[in-house]
């Protein structure tokens, strides 16, 4: 069976996939970027010996090869390790695309991962791709003490060579790794050298400036996100409502479960949304509404407002509700985020608006 290019990019469009070299920061990054954002992390490698219970000579013959020590492994030429890390990659990817499909349908998925600039052209987006790379020449006594390489570590030290082990490996992957470099280099993906003296704070904050990252939370009543959310209300250009929204910031006229959401980047609100009882409406029977929706400008065409509605669909569900409800003016505008359009309805002012509803 064969998956068209644009398929796996649409079932893929919440994965962001972090690649590069050995000695890059993939795993470090990924894991920062996922505690940060409340992000699911995928590291491939920990997939593979899952991966290889279930693969066959036939398909994966390279992640089918065994080998009964050490010795026979690390006894192969520079040129055999590296074609045999290749294929074993390649074949794996399979297993990998369809995981993050499965793993990623109604939530974001950072994968630490293998990819060439030429499998991200055929399976995501360069928005949410990131290349970290160092051409460093000691990458296997880098790994070796690595805590999280523990595994490797004793592997190649119960060789009968170890120092011969070691450098069959390290030609291999640095070997590997300059070809790695000089491809990203060339291609137009957005890549992060960590010899250019970098820490991982600046690391972790390129990557998320870079794949558009943001953190939405509940506004709590009296709290500093608060006072800055109506500062931002106070201060936006949706001129139509925004003293509305802000008196009620004011007074704070939200009962029971009614909330606001503040979308926060770099320290700074981007947008918001709300959850409500009612809206602009005479229609009682029919709640929660999910409205206030504004995003600022500068930040609007990357998702903000799904981040938003997404968070706001999950406070609701917590809350036992099966569907939320969205009232607009506009057509195509809130279908791209699964809702459905259900009828049309008149506000208070005798407008009429176009309802939607989406099960959550």
């Amino acid at each position: 069976m064969i998956f068209h290019d644009n398929v796996v990019k649409e079932y893929l469009k919440n994965v962001y996939f972090i690649s590069g070299t050995p000695c890059g920061g993939k795993t470090t990054v990924s894991r920062e970027l996922g505690k940060r954002y409340g992000i699911t992390v995928y590291d491939i490698d920990e997939a593979f010996a899952a991966h290889q219970n279930i693969c066959d000579m036939e398909h994966q013959p390279n992640m089918c090869g065994q080998f009964r020590n050490a010795d026979e492994f690390f006894g192969r030429t520079a040129d055999e390790y590296k074609k045999w890390l290749i294929n074993n990659t390649r074949e794996q990817l399979d297993f990998v695309l369809l995981d993050l499909i499965r793993l990623s349908q109604d939530k974001k998925v950072i994968c630490d991962c293998h990819l060439t600039p030429e499998e991200a052209d055929r399976v995501t987006e360069s928005s949410r791709v990131i290349f970290l790379i160092n051409d460093t020449t000691d990458i296997v006594n880098a790994y070796c003490d690595r805590i999280d390489h523990t595994d490797f570590r004793d592997y190649i030290y119960s060789a009968s060579d170890v120092e011969k082990a070691k450098a069959v490996c390290n030609e291999t992957l640095c070997s590997l790794s300059r070809e790695r470099i000089s491809s990203i280099k060339n291609s137009d993906y957005f890549y992060i050298d960590r010899k250019n003296g970098k820490t991982i704070e600046e690391t972790v904050q390129l990557a998320a400036k870079h794949f558009g990252l943001i953190t939405v939370s509940k506004v709590e009543r009296g709290s500093a996100l608060a006072q800055k959310l109506l500062q931002f209300v106070e201060n936006c250009s949706w001129y139509e409502v925004k003293e509305h929204i802000a008196e009620m910031l004011r007074k704070w006229e939200f009962t029971d479960w009614e909330c606001m959401f503040a979308a926060v980047e770099d320290g700074e609100i981007v947008g918001m949304a709300s959850i409500m009882k009612t809206d602009y409406y005479p229609l009682p029977e029919i709640f929660p509404w999910i409205s206030c929706i504004f995003v600022t400008e500068s930040s609007r065409g990357r998702r903000i407002s799904g981040e938003l509605i997404n968070s706001a669909n999950a406070f609701a569900k917590e809350l036992g509700f099966t569907k939320t409800y969205i009232p607009t003016e506009y057509t195509g505008l809130y279908e791209k985020y699964g809702y459905t359009y259900i009828r049309d309805i008149v506000n208070y002012g005798g407008d009429t608006d176009r309802l939607y509803a989406k099960e959550i």
